[in-house]
């Protein structure tokens, strides 16, 4: 169920995909997080934009979101490529900040993990527990459950009603699933945070910050991943589509 909040008021277009620009995110959804209303936030990157491109009902989808980020390097360099000043927000740094000021609200927030390999989850929601002892996170689950356990997820997802959900299916499937099952937790904030929880429960680790500053984050991620280089082939068509704009414009 969509919120009854509108849309931040300044959005941009990224490959015909919104963009939505704001000095502060996490203040924006920690208001909609006091109020109980919901929010399904998009995290945009190049890999993204280019499956939105080919992929109608994932653009669809993100048009849709009441929030969408700039959470790639690639994305922000588009945007100023067209004189649009927007500064990077990983959706992983943005979920860890409601997280931390989940237990702020009154009431307390409640939080759910949905995503990972069997027991990354609940490593990585032990690991915040620790971290947070305030921190309420009622339930977690992993992202390769059978037919029956994920109804039984879905059950359980709207018997608890949590406040902050954070699903790791990687995209598109984590965006997909987040419009189909957005009706059991109406008042949440939904995000989908990709690997997140590998990097909580210290399965993998981030960039070191001198690659993260420089825009160079998919370099590291490629050398974790190899098996990923496919996927990674949209970057450069990305960046080739933002220089040949920036070209256009000089020539005008």
């Amino acid at each position: 169920m969509p919120s009854r909040f509108h849309h931040p008021p300044d959005t941009a277009s990224v490959l015909g995909l919104p963009i939505h620009l704001m000095p502060d995110y996490a203040g924006w959804l920690f208001n909609h997080l006091q109020a109980r209303q919901g929010v399904h936030v998009v995290t945009l990157n190049a890999e993204m934009a280019m499956q939105g491109e080919q992929n109608a009902a994932l653009a669809r989808i993100i048009h849709q979101a009441e929030l969408v980020i700039p959470d790639g390097a690639g994305v922000v360099l588009y945007l100023r490529l067209r004189g649009i000043n927007a500064q990077r927000v990983p959706g992983i740094e943005l979920a860890e900040m409601l997280l931390r000021r989940s237990p702020t609200t009154s009431p307390p927030s409640t939080v759910f993990f949905y995503g990972g390999a069997p027991g990354v989850a609940a490593a990585a929601a032990q690991r915040w527990q620790e971290r947070i002892p305030g921190l309420h996170i009622v339930g977690t689950a992993n992202g390769y459950l059978s037919a029956t356990e994920q109804q039984d997820l879905q059950a359980q997802l709207k018997a608890l009603q949590p406040n902050l959900i954070l699903v790791g299916l990687g995209v598109p499937r984590q965006e997909f699933w987040i419009v189909q099952h957005r009706h059991l937790c109406p008042h949440a904030i939904w995000i989908g945070v990709g690997g997140s929880f590998d990097i909580w429960s210290g399965q993998k680790t981030r960039a070191p910050s001198w690659l993260r500053n420089n825009h160079l984050e998919w370099v590291y991620r490629l050398y974790q991943e190899p098996w990923r280089w496919r996927r990674m082939l949209a970057l450069p068509k990305f960046a080739w589509r933002a220089l040949r704009y920036s070209e256009r414009q000089l020539q005008k």
